[in-house]
């Protein structure tokens, strides 16, 4: 494992200017089939194939589940969102999710595309479990997930059902108002206050060079100053690590930060566009077994590494 300082890992390129807006909202019609093309790829040379094309079964799952007509979310009414505004909180109310039809219906079409996977027996069972579970048990073991609130007997129970609250959540940031996002507390998404899985350095027009940030449940991107620590904010102490020769060699690593103990994975997507932060997190998932050997605690949130 390789170590470098606090210095920026890609300079903006001499006479561009990155004026990076403050967030990008996710766009449900490809963000999910392109999840499920990069673990397809990530899959071919990988140790890990077997998962990693079971993952990328799944991503395909939550694409088909979002073409299928879903009824449409309930989104925050205009009080919710001023009070939301007025008090720096999220727009979208992660607790009120067991009350929308929408997230219901984004489960059960989830699960009859499922069994489709190629899957071992064990993710086979825990599917035919939460085909089982009724509405409410479903959402509570999806959320949770996502809080880091994980059931050691359920872990398979839980992706099943996390990938379900990715497709609903989702939805639900891509109908917002991205003007009107702003942030709502160091290392929460300021669409749905979900947690990181990893940042991006982007090569996009106008934002070259620039970070943001992924959340875990709604995918939508926030800007983030570069060396400084997505959980704590601090500045002081980051220091990058990577394996050499590994899986993402080059392409990500763990950003550390001796203020908070913590490190948050950060991917180069201005080298490979293709970089996806929850694929890539889970391919990389050998650089999280070193740091567990350290006193260095993951700050990231993947709801397919859990138990890692």
């Amino acid at each position: 494992m390789s170590e470098t300082g606090a210095t920026p890992i890609v300079p903006v390129d001499i006479g561009s200017r990155a004026e990076p807006p403050f967030a990008k909202l996710p766009d449900p019609a490809t963000l999910f089939r392109l999840r499920a093309q990069r673990f397809a790829v990530l899959a071919q040379t990988h140790e890990l194939a077997p998962y990693l094309h079971f993952m990328a079964g799944l991503a395909e799952a939550q694409h088909r589940a979002n073409e299928a007509g879903l009824p449409e979310p309930r989104m925050p009414g205009r009080a919710e969102l001023d009070l939301a505004r007025q008090h720096a909180m999220p727009p979208i109310d992660r607790n009120g999710f067991a009350e929308d039809p929408a997230l219901a219906a984004t489960f059960d079409r989830l699960f009859d595309l499922a069994p489709q996977i190629d899957m071992p027996d064990q993710a086979r069972a825990a599917l035919a479990n939460v085909t089982r579970m009724d509405g409410a048990e479903r959402e509570a073991l999806g959320r949770a997930a996502f809080e880091m609130r994980l059931d050691p007997a359920r872990l398979a129970e839980q992706s099943f059902l996390a990938a379900g609250m990715q497709v609903h959540a989702a939805r639900l940031a891509a109908r917002l108002d991205v003007k009107t996002l702003s942030s709502v507390g160091q290392g929460a998404c300021p669409a749905c206050g979900g947690p990181p899985v990893a940042s991006l350095v982007v090569g996009w027009q106008d934002a070259h060079g620039s970070r943001f940030v992924s959340c875990a449940l709604c995918s939508t991107l926030w800007h983030e100053v570069r060396v400084k620590c997505v959980c704590c904010g601090s500045t002081e102490g980051i220091r990058y690590r990577e394996i050499e020769g590994g899986p993402g060699a080059g392409l990500v690593r763990a950003e550390c930060c001796a203020t908070c103990n913590s490190y948050v994975k950060i991917m180069l997507q201005l080298k490979d566009a293709a970089l996806d932060p929850v694929a890539d997190d889970v391919a990389t998932v050998a650089l999280d077994m070193l740091l567990r050997d350290d006193t260095t605690r993951r700050g990231a949130v993947n709801p397919f590494l859990l138990g890692y």
